[in-house]
């Protein structure tokens, strides 16, 4: 199957669904200080570098699935509690859910924390 990844980091999540079998064909990532790691771990895999607020829906491709870690910081008990309110709070709720309700993949996995909930 072949999976789309946002917030891909050095693709630890990434890692796991290869393992079984699914094929990263894509991910977004533009932490300029963990590319690298990211680029040894999956040579095969376009990597798109810019701000997930600028990738225009139409530059990812169709797949299977897809999976991501959104940044956590404003949902999580140790975090900031700022949620929505805070920029990366939106990052899942308007770049990470509108990926997944455009593309209409099999299945998505977003992993975070409860305080998303």
């Amino acid at each position: 199957m072949k999976i789309v990844s946002l917030f891909s980091g050095a693709g630890g999540l990434d890692k796991g669904f290869e393992l079984e079998n699914f094929r990263i064909i894509w991910a977004n990532e533009n932490d300029k200080h963990i590319l690298e790691t990211f680029k040894k771990n999956f040579p095969g895999t376009e990597l798109q570098t810019k701000s997930i607020t600028n990738v225009k829906l139409s530059e990812i491709p169709e797949c299977d699935g897809i999976i991501g870690g959104p940044p956590c910081q404003s949902w999580s008990a140790a975090g900031s509690h700022r949620g929505k309110d805070d920029p990366r709070g939106q990052l899942f709720l308007h770049n990470f859910i509108k990926v997944v309700n455009g593309k209409k993949p099999k299945f998505f996995l977003a992993e975070n924390v409860p305080g998303l909930k």
